[in-house]
């Protein structure tokens, strides 16, 4: 048995952060929209190379910057998953300085970036995004169908195995 990880989940307002976490723990989705107001903690136990690993997974509010959140949200963490919503540009238009924040202030904690939402704008984001550095090497997600959310959260504990 490993100690818990915890992951926390970042990215403006909007993003999708809530309902890839319910995706993620849950198996399932809504269209309602839930404004996440300070902070929801959800667990969920994971099988890696046969030892289970639990995920301790914060989901805080939204801020259009990483600086704007509480501190003390961030400390501890084991990982990160930075979400932005690729049908709106505001939401990653500032992708890099939020990475570099990120890794200058917890340096060594893993990072994912989940382009999500991408069930809606397939076209788009193909044309858009997987071509284009840095974003050829993000995750594109979709809590709606549950597109990559799997994959995505199990990369991120394998890192976090491999950081400790």
């Amino acid at each position: 048995m490993t100690q818990p990880r915890k992951i926390v989940i970042l990215g403006h307002f909007g993003v999708g952060k809530t309902s890839l976490i319910r995706q993620y723990v849950d198996a399932s989705f809504s269209e309602d929209y839930l404004v996440t107001v300070g902070l929801h903690v959800k667990k969920k136990d994971v099988i890696i190379n046969d030892n289970t690993v639990t995920l301790v997974v914060w989901d805080i509010e939204g801020h259009s910057e990483i600086a704007s959140a509480r501190a003390s949200y961030l400390l501890g963490s084991s990982g990160f998953i930075y979400v932005f919503d690729v049908s709106r540009p505001e939401t990653y238009a500032n992708l890099e300085n939020q990475m570099e924040y990120l890794k200058e202030h917890f340096p060594g904690i893993p990072i994912e970036v989940f382009g999500n939402k991408c069930d809606k704008f397939k076209d788009e984001v193909s044309k858009v995004f997987f071509e284009t550095p840095p974003f050829n090497s993000y995750l594109f997600t979709s809590a709606k169908t549950g597109e990559n959310v799997e994959e995505g959260f199990m990369q991120l504990t394998i890192k976090t195995l491999v950081t400790t």
